[in-house]
């Protein structure tokens, strides 16, 4: 059972979440939604704020939910469903049903209309506040030559975590 907890007062390996433990970007609506996995983003405060930060090419179908809603979650999963996070972040919405080949349930968020998960350990319901395409010119390293070598640069995404639950 997922307990409520302030944003500000959560403490975990954040670093460890994003790299190996991946989490679970959904954006929509309960009735038409899309999910990914995404390894790579931020946890903080920004205007002081707590906050998400998440990063989507533009070639995922994600990015068209993102777009047009005014809020997304984050969850995070037990080691069981790595199976089921590595199917989400590898078969497209596009082209059908991914959530049906997973054992994981869509529930309604309390405070966002993006859904969340009842298998999560870890649910961030954010509410966007900035978006932001990512500008090559910015990189001082040779970063953005070695990752985006199509050029297909993220959109940059910022929510403000309005509820938060663990187990």
């Amino acid at each position: 059972m997922l307990k409520r907890v302030m944003p500000d007062s959560l403490l975990f390996e954040v670093v460890n979440i994003w790299k190996n433990r991946w989490l679970l970007l959904t954006s929509g609506t309960m009735e038409d939604c899309n999910m990914m996995t995404v390894a790579w983003g931020s946890i903080g405060c920004m205007w002081n704020r707590p906050f998400a930060q998440i990063v989507v090419r533009p070639q995922r179908y994600t990015l068209q939910y993102l777009e047009k809603s005014e809020s997304f979650t984050l969850c995070a999963f037990p080691e069981r469903y790595k199976q089921d996070l590595r199917h989400l972040g590898t078969v497209s919405g596009r082209d059908c049903d991914k959530l049906a080949d997973t054992s994981l349930t869509l529930k309604a968020s309390s405070s966002v209309l993006s859904p969340c998960y009842e298998e999560a350990s870890l649910v961030f319901e954010c509410r966007k506040m900035y978006a932001q395409n990512m500008d090559p010119a910015c990189f001082i390293t040779e970063t953005g030559s070695r990752v985006y070598p199509e050029k297909d640069y993220h959109r940059i995404y910022f929510g403000e975590i309005v509820k938060a639950f663990c187990v």
